[in-house]
């Protein structure tokens, strides 16, 4: 349910309303804007008498509302959510770009990624320590020494770091991590998430391999609950029948989720296509679609790469991807 304020409400009524709400075990989540202030009510809201609120001379409407996800809700929270980054942001006017190799394999090769794609326009710099794997064969990370690596690069660059949590028991190797991404494999980890959402800091939430829109939201749901209200809704590509790409990019998943949520929404192409030729592509698309971020592999030398080198774009290329970005984003602003 929200409740919207009339414009400067009356101090005490509003306190009597709040008192009285809090006393049913509702808990009450403000948003002020320009013109009005709207009230975001969670809990069991079935007892609370519409009528009766209504008639308050604070009180400019109340909504009931139908989603189960309340915290995400747009109608709780009209204003677009930015969350800030160390030196940047993620929401807003300023467009992240994501950017570094799949996983961390060395210093110097994790240094040297993370000093070109500096160059090359990045706002925040991937990579993977630990590594969700299909085949229990595959290269898993190298786990804490891998996060230990992306702090090395984080000192030498400034970047700040987003890499991926797998399990409960790994949450301490991340108090230096800026961002915390949860994999694909792990959007409906419901007791992780319940522990992050108890963190503060902010976590990139992936879409699960086949989740719906309402699922992912759900997930995002269940860390703001817990009281962290820091989280990045990503689109990395769902699985479909097609089998020409590794995954299918649902790019009509960034207008419903702006539409849906007032949560940031940031696209990773690398994984979607599967294919590092289609990178510079899916990007563009994301972009006019009105995603608020990317998130791109990059590696050095991704025939050598020891995780995801056929998704893996060169340094040079993601120059020019970022250029192409900045000039496609004026573009649409003129339009406007």
């Amino acid at each position: 349910m929200i409740i919207v304020l009339k414009e400067n409400p009356e101090q005490q009524q509003l306190k009597n309303l709040e008192e009285w709400l809090k006393g049913m075990n509702i808990e009450i989540h403000p948003t002020e804007g320009i013109h009005s202030t709207i009230l975001g009510l969670v809990g069991d809201t079935t007892r609370v008498d519409i009528d009766l609120i209504q008639a308050l001379d604070i009180v400019e409407s109340v909504k009931r509302i139908q989603e189960p996800y309340k915290s995400v809700n747009r109608k709780f929270h009209p204003l677009d959510t930015v969350i800030t980054v160390e030196n940047t942001s993620i929401g807003g006017d300023i467009f992240a770009k994501i950017a570094g190799p799949c996983s961390v394999e060395s210093e110097e090769q994790i240094i040297a990624i993370a000093e070109e794609v500096k160059a090359a326009g990045a706002t925040i710099l991937r990579g993977g320590a630990f590594k969700p794997r299909t085949s229990p064969y595959a290269f898993q990370g190298m786990g804490g020494e891998g996060i230990d690596l992306l702090l090395k690069a984080k000192k030498a660059t400034g970047l700040p770091i987003v890499t991926e949590v797998m399990d409960l028991s790994q949450l301490d190797l991340f108090a230096d991590v800026d961002v915390i991404q949860v994999g694909a494999r792990n959007m409906q980890n419901f007791q992780l998430l319940k522990e992050l959402g108890k963190s503060d800091k902010p976590i990139l939430l992936k879409r699960g391999l086949s989740a719906t829109i309402s699922e992912l939201l759900m997930s995002a749901e269940y860390i703001m609950a817990g009281g962290n209200e820091k989280v990045i809704l990503c689109e990395r590509g769902i699985r479909t029948f097609e089998t020409a790409t590794r995954n299918t990019l649902d790019i009509s998943a960034i207008p419903v989720l702006k539409e849906l949520s007032h949560l940031p929404v940031v696209i990773d192409p690398s994984h979607s296509a599967g294919i590092a030729r289609f990178v510079p592509t899916l990007t563009m698309a994301a972009v006019a679609a009105g995603a608020d971020g990317i998130m791109i592999e990059v590696h050095n030398d991704p025939s050598k790469a020891l995780c995801d080198g056929p998704q893996s774009i060169k340094p040079d290329a993601f120059k020019t991807i970022s250029e192409n970005i900045d000039t496609l984003r004026a573009t649409i602003k003129e339009l406007k």
